[in-house]
């Protein structure tokens, strides 16, 4: 009788080595979950740091640094780092830093953020609606108002115009959102002004946002989106019928 077969050894799995700093970020980002290390207290020093997790400064600091990026601590000079909550604030920095880096980076990113945009924006003109309050409904008339009042100043408009969207996203009472939408109206704000409102469109824009305020104040979450979505695609096909025609003649065009 013939002896029954070995078995086969699994297939071995590398073992992944991982940077020192990864690992002493991972342990006090489960120290700050856990309620061990609560928003106030301040972390121990770099040399107790060291100590305890057997590793040098620089996986210290390092692990440092990326919890003050993500907003879970402070740091100041001369003192230990504090443990601080996360803010809308610090949201939007990473939020506006990681999209910096997609559109300088990626070909495609602009396009992205656009589409990113238009569904991000109708469903924050649809929350509106249904959210707003008296307070928010005024709110959003007087930035309506201030859109009107800088015709003609192109860069007061853009402002002006950002505004406007920023207090429909205030209006969903959800600061996730808010953050999210914030970062790319900054985003767009800085370094892409034409993108918001293209020279000699702000009448087409005025008569836009009056429809889409006029919905929000109406409570009717189906025409506040409709509305928010035909804003921006004609704003979209706008940009792009411009930056067409900058393409053929740069020298005509100024952007």
């Amino acid at each position: 009788m013939l002896p029954p077969p070995a078995p086969q050894a699994e297939p071995a799995e590398p073992v992944v080595r991982r940077k020192l700093s990864h690992e002493v970020f991972d342990r006090l980002v489960r120290g700050i979950q856990s309620g061990e290390l609560a928003p106030g207290d301040r972390l121990p020093s770099e040399r107790e740091l060291m100590q305890r997790y057997g590793v040098g400064r620089p996986a210290i600091r390092e692990a440092m640094q990326s919890l003050q990026q993500m907003g879970l601590i402070h740091i100041a000079h001369g003192e230990r780092a504090r443990v601080t909550l996360p803010t809308a604030d610090a949201i939007i920095d990473q939020v506006s830093g990681a999209m910096v880096q997609l559109l300088g980076r990626h070909p495609g990113g602009l396009d992205q953020l656009k589409d990113a945009r238009l569904l991000l924006e109708t469903g924050l003109a649809s929350v509106a609606a249904q959210r707003a309050t008296p307070d928010s409904i005024a709110a959003l008339r007087t930035a309506q108002a201030a859109c009107a009042q800088a015709q003609g100043d192109h860069q007061r408009f853009v402002a002006a115009d950002m505004a406007f969207h920023r207090q429909i996203a205030a209006m969903s009472g959800n600061m996730l959102i808010r953050a999210l939408s914030q970062g790319m109206l900054d985003w767009m704000t800085q370094f892409r002004g034409d993108l918001v409102t293209a020279r000699g469109a702000e009448q087409l824009t005025l008569a836009e946002h009056a429809r889409i305020a006029e919905a929000i104040a109406e409570r009717d979450s189906v025409a506040a989106a409709a509305a928010m979505g035909e804003h921006l695609t004609r704003a979209n096909r706008l940009y792009s019928a411009l930056m067409g025609a900058v393409g053929q003649d740069s020298g005509k065009i100024q952007s």
